[in-house]
């Protein structure tokens, strides 16, 4: 199941990341996953969620944004969505060269994360001396 991989590699990044700003926990995290990326939503869901375990990820939310697939035709300029199974020939003319222009997202579009408390500033007491 390729779906732990990519779960893996979410964390780490967003774990990397999330360190490097000074977060305690991260609350969300948004994918971008495209129709014909070959992800399992269901699958990475359960995957992330073991990935998360021991690590400031731990409890976060994983929302999946799905990315209808779409083409142009390069000859008549038609663009439509290519469903599935994929249709990669043009609806309009019928010609054989389309460009895929999106469905093969896999992408993190948004993390959310808490700020541990502000760190308390002291200040050096003030010289009784003139």
């Amino acid at each position: 199941m390729h779906e732990m991989s990519i779960a893996m590699a979410v964390v780490g990044q967003v774990e990397e990341a999330a360190r490097a700003g000074g977060a305690v926990a991260v609350t969300s995290v948004r994918l971008q996953v495209g129709e014909l990326a070959g992800v399992v939503p269901d699958a990475l869901s359960f995957c992330f969620e073991l990935a998360c375990d021991g690590t400031v990820l731990e409890g976060a939310e994983l929302v999946v944004d799905s990315v209808r697939a779409t083409a142009r035709c390069a000859p008549c300029a038609d663009e439509w969505a290519v469903g599935m199974p994929p249709q990669l020939c043009c609806p309009l003319c019928g010609e054989a060269t389309a460009e895929l222009l999106s469905g093969r997202e896999l992408q993190i579009a948004d993390v959310h994360w808490d700020e541990g408390p502000a760190q308390r500033r002291t200040r050096e007491p003030i010289s009784e001396e003139r």
